[in-house]
């Protein structure tokens, strides 16, 4: 029996977006021309320098952004584009092409049937690429009236990257009514119906629920892949309370409900939909932050290959940037074992790469199949199978929390995948600092957490001098109040795991309260709601540019700093009016060290801080990050089996039984 007489099953839809979304268009679709990697056809002696050469080669000269967004005028449905006469389009985008490379990795799909149906004349030309990034054709058919047109396509070649597409060309108006990437395959013998349960944990970001919603519920085609709809509300501002709740959540009736709970941060809520996701027979849960935009079609996609991969695997979305959202600002998450710290996979990845301007024909590092270790949880998908075995997430409250799962889950033999053509938009890091404040505390601990329980290294490689370094930062940069969460951090770690469950509802109210003892954290919106800026000794010869000292003076010119800091006097007029003020990307630790009294925007632009230098706050903060250090260094061994020995019962479904039931307060179904 041939593929074609096979039952085939659905992989993959080709899909588009509204016309009115002009600015993501080019993730659907690209009118510009193709400049993949030109190989030469002869390396000269030294290989790594010819491919570098051709890659660098091909950057300059990707197309410019053009053709891509008036492509959205001939967008005629979610499934249909009109190639007008004489014009070409290729589908080779980040939502249309076919991953080949992580289909032949994970599942035992050994090849892709593309099928497209068209009707006009014109001619369809297949192409791949290689995990390189140089792009081959395949093959080519001639169309004509309205036809189906099917190619069988092998996976071998893709076994370190690669994708494949299809472009169009029209001689008349020629409509793609629909094309589908189909396989021959069976989902694993313990998938049962192949449902997720998906969940949003919110606090307090009622709008983005309510379009999410709606959004969803405008997507009947993932329903059948869908046991239930799941919002975990932790906040005073209730979603069941906004006007249009009743109306948005009818298309989603009987799949629907809301669960009203205590703050326990990102870790809770979206340990609650692990929760339930076993209780209610799922086969996996889909975890969603409330501030997204969701491609809804991800959600089918993602339970789709997770029902193929030959043994349970974690399935994650990539992240683009919600307010410029041709933007692809994560693709692939590990975490460097000596630093313990977020690092790209490979060096020439670009976090915050624009679709629009070098699409992903024109990208060479995106035909390359990327490993991770975990998948932010801004969009994942976790099989119930991973939760039964090594149980929900550490309750971290928030930061870390993924990372943690993942690189647990790695380590009992479940992968996490961060799937191409799976994707969300959501805030970017670069609109938001949250390494300054209350969740200083929380980055901090749960860093040192994470590499207790899985730092291959003896005394967690490099994270003890990071984090003394980072110490020393916060201070030297006037940032007391931070430095503050960052000391409580340090005394919650050494007391142990045991803390970890009573310290998610407790911790965060007693960080918000203890800012009430460092003016620094109050921010105001209006520059004018300070003292003016009055300084003697202007910037050297009246410039701004505020120089790193480099790695080499690093040392002395730290030393020389904290000396000032520690013994120059705080004069009157130091004290009661800011020297300078700086911009957000001014605001590093190298400029803010330089002054005693400065007003600095914050990173979202909406207001300002006013950092002012209290040497016996620097003596102290120092004195006392010093002496937690050496005593985590001390302790360190004890510590690490402390918690290693802790992680299975404080993550287990029985401890986390405990606190909801402490903390739930009431549920709605609809």
């Amino acid at each position: 029996m041939t593929t074609e007489e096979k039952t085939l099953k659905t992989l993959q839809r080709v899909i588009f977006p509204s016309a009115v979304e002009t600015d993501v268009v080019p993730l659907y679709v690209d009118a510009g021309a193709a400049t993949g990697v030109q190989l030469p056809t002869r390396f000269d002696s030294d290989a790594a320098t010819s491919l570098k050469e051709a890659t660098d080669a091909q950057t300059l000269n990707a197309p410019a952004p053009a053709a891509s967004a008036n492509a959205a005028r001939n967008l005629t449905g979610r499934r249909s584009i009109t190639v007008g006469d004489g014009k070409h389009l290729s589908f080779g985008t980040y939502f249309n092409a076919f991953p080949a490379s992580y289909w032949r990795r994970w599942t035992d799909l050994k090849q892709v049937v593309l099928s497209v149906h068209t009707s006009g004349e014109g001619m369809v030309v297949v192409y791949k690429s290689n995990g390189r990034g140089v792009i081959q054709r395949v093959d080519a058919k001639l169309l004509s009236g309205s036809a189906e047109t099917t190619f069988q396509l092998p996976l071998a070649p893709f076994g370190d990257g690669g994708w494949y597409w299809f472009d169009l060309s029209g001689t008349t108006d020629l409509e793609l009514i629909e094309a589908n990437w189909l396989g021959d395959i069976e989902p694993r013998a313990d998938v049962n119906a192949g449902q997720a349960t998906v969940q949003i944990t919110t606090m307090n970001k009622v709008e983005y629920c309510i379009n999410n919603i709606r959004t969803l519920g405008e997507s009947p085609e993932i329903f059948d892949s869908v046991h239930e709809f799941l919002i975990v509300d932790q906040g005073n501002k209730k979603v069941q309370d906004h006007p249009d709740f009743e109306e948005v959540v009818k298309p989603l009736a009987g799949k629907f409900r809301i669960i009203n709970q205590g703050n326990l941060g990102g870790s809770g809520g979206f340990s609650r939909g692990m929760f339930e996701a076993v209780n209610n027979g799922s086969d996996y849960v889909l975890l969603l932050d409330d501030d997204v935009i969701v491609e809804s079609e991800s959600i089918l996609r993602m339970v789709t290959f997770a029902n193929y991969c030959k043994n349970p695997t974690i399935v994650g979305a990539h992240m683009f940037d919600m307010f410029d959202r041709s933007v692809l600002h994560a693709y692939g998450e590990v975490v460097n074992p000596w630093r313990n710290f977020y690092d790209k996979p490979y060096d020439d990845m670009v976090m915050g790469h624009d679709l629009g301007r070098s699409n992903l024909r024109s990208t060479h590092w995106l035909h390359r199949r990327v490993d991770v270790d975990y998948n932010g949880w801004w969009m994942c998908l976790i099989p119930t199978a991973v939760i039964h075995k090594i149980g929900l997430s550490l309750p971290l409250f928030l930061k870390w929390d993924d990372a943690e799962y993942g690189l647990r889950a790695k380590e009992a033999g479940f992968p996490t995948v961060s799937f191409p053509g799976a994707g969300v938009w959501h805030v970017s890091w670069t609109d938001k600092d949250d390494s300054v404040g209350w969740q200083a505390y929380y980055h901090e601990r749960n860093r040192l957490i994470t590499a207790l329980l899985h730092s291959p290294f003896d005394k967690g490689g490099r994270v003890m001098l990071d984090s003394l370094f980072l110490d020393v930062k916060h201070t030297l940069s006037m940032q007391y109040y931070t430095e503050a969460g960052r000391l409580m951090a340090l005394e919650d770690l050494l007391s142990g795991p045991e803390h970890l469950h009573e310290s998610l509802s407790a911790r965060l109210p007693q960080i918000r309260a203890m800012a009430a003892e460092y003016p620094e954290s109050q921010v105001k919106t209006d520059v004018d709601s300070f003292p003016t800026i009055k300084n003697k000794k202007p910037p050297f010869r009246g410039r701004r540019n505020f120089k790193s000292p480099g790695y080499k003076k690093l040392v002395p010119w730290t030393m020389n700093t904290l000396r000032r800091q520690l013994t120059k006097p705080m004069t009157g007029e130091l004290k009661s009016h800011p020297q300078i003020q700086l911009n957000y990307g001014e605001s590093n630790w190298w400029t803010l060290s330089r002054f005693d009294s400065a007003l600095a925007t914050n990173a979202e632009g909406t207001g300002l801080f006013w950092y002012r230098r209290d040497p016996k706050q620097v003596r102290s903060k120092l004195i006392d990050a010093t002496k937690l250090h050496a005593r985590l260094l001390k302790e360190w061994p004890t510590l690490r089996e402390r918690y290693r020995n802790a992680s299975a019962s404080v993550a287990s479904y029985e401890a986390w039984a405990e606190t909801f039931a402490k903390h739930t307060e009431s549920e709605l179904k609809r």
